[in-house]
């Protein structure tokens, strides 16, 4: 008798927290439908359900709290992945109306028409200025990161690091519009009086300028990545007489290779979404350069596209806006497969975790 209560007590817990788990997925799943249904279809009684669901919740983290919580973080787990979905629907439905017209023209057009008045548009310009910037930029961001995270977590005296890293972190922390705003007034300038452009604002202009924002964000992740190398591996190569350059070379950099190309792409992804810096510094011209190859012509970009021009578009001219969108988008989606296929690469090659 005295074993089976303990065994029956267990019981009775388990039959409780499922019938806990029930009451609250069941009544908070209820009352979160009901606020998504509200909100789509008469907004001015969302706050109802709401109250329903903070209701239930409060209620569960109360008597069953482990319910509640498993819930909650379930609950936030497909949200997300709702929105993302939603998200992306909504753009590419969005952006239908304008391929529907153009066909693949949007995106392979030669002459590159973005005309507004003759509904006839063409994404070539901006997807060339974006590439270019972001060649640029990675050209100055991915080396100089990757040699400043060697220095601060390899090479740098204990001071120096505990005083630079936190710098740097602050440095990826800046607003856009203020890197914009002194590319402008700064860089902008000098290259126009050194070099004599003719124009206020360039390619090559927003592509340095961006590259220093994509710097903190390139140089803290791998850092990070290379901070996280066993110090068993060190060891070992300094042990069979490996100098400390040989064993950062050899050791460390290749097997924190993903972390560090993961970082790249993170400053790849910041670079071909920045919409500020690129929007100030580069004028409303949606012309290819000529030639091609000139990195110090005004073309806009993708971002400072949909930026410039969205508070007056409308029709098919927001649909383009939207296409644009969609081809940002999966330019961000392919880097970030890019970046797990590396990944797994790698840990197929290494034969570790990392």
């Amino acid at each position: 008798m005295s074993a089976a209560l303990p065994i029956r007590t267990v019981a009775t817990r388990v039959r409780n927290a499922d019938e806990g788990t029930r009451r609250i997925g069941g009544l908070g799943g209820i009352a979160i439908v009901l606020t998504l249904a509200a909100f789509l279809a008469a907004p001015q009684y969302t706050i109802y359900p709401l109250l329903v669901f903070l209701a239930v919740v409060g209620y569960g983290w109360l008597v069953y709290r482990e319910n509640t919580a498993w819930f909650l973080a379930l609950l936030t787990t497909v949200s997300t992945v709702l929105i993302l979905t939603l998200i992306t629907v909504y753009l590419i439905v969005r952006a239908v109306p304008v391929f529907r017209t153009m066909g693949l023209d949007l995106l392979t057009r030669g002459d590159a028409v973005w005309d507004t008045s003759g509904n006839v548009y063409s994404l070539v310009p901006m997807m060339w200025g974006t590439f270019v910037t972001t060649i640029i930029a990675m050209l100055i961001a991915g080396p100089l990161g990757i040699a400043g995270a060697v220095f601060i977590s390899e090479l740098a005296p204990g001071w120096v690091r505990e005083t630079v890293k936190p710098a740097v972190e602050i440095l990826a922390g800046i607003p856009s519009i203020v890197y914009g705003f002194l590319g402008l007034v700064v860089l902008n300038q000098y290259l126009m009086e050194e070099l004599r452009l003719s124009s206020l604002g360039s390619l090559f202009a927003v592509g340095i300028m961006i590259g220093i924002m994509a710097l903190p964000t390139v140089v803290s992740v791998a850092e990070d990545a290379i901070a996280a190398v066993p110090d068993a591996m060190k060891s070992g190569a300094q042990a069979l007489g490996a100098s400390d350059w040989q064993t950062t070379k050899s050791v460390t950099l290749p097997a924190s290779f993903s972390g560090v190309s993961a970082a790249v792409l993170l400053g790849v992804g910041r670079v071909v979404g920045e919409t500020m810096a690129a929007t100030v510094m580069l004028g409303n011209v949606v012309d290819l350069p000529d030639p091609l190859t000139d990195v110090f012509g005004n073309t806009i970009t993708l971002t400072s596209l949909i930026a410039s021009q969205y508070g007056a578009a409308s029709g098919l001219q927001m649909s383009a806006l939207f296409a644009a969108g969609v081809v940002l988008f999966v330019t961000v989606m392919c880097l970030s497969i890019g970046s797990q296929l590396i990944e797994a690469h790698m840990e197929r090659k290494l034969g570790g975790d990392r």
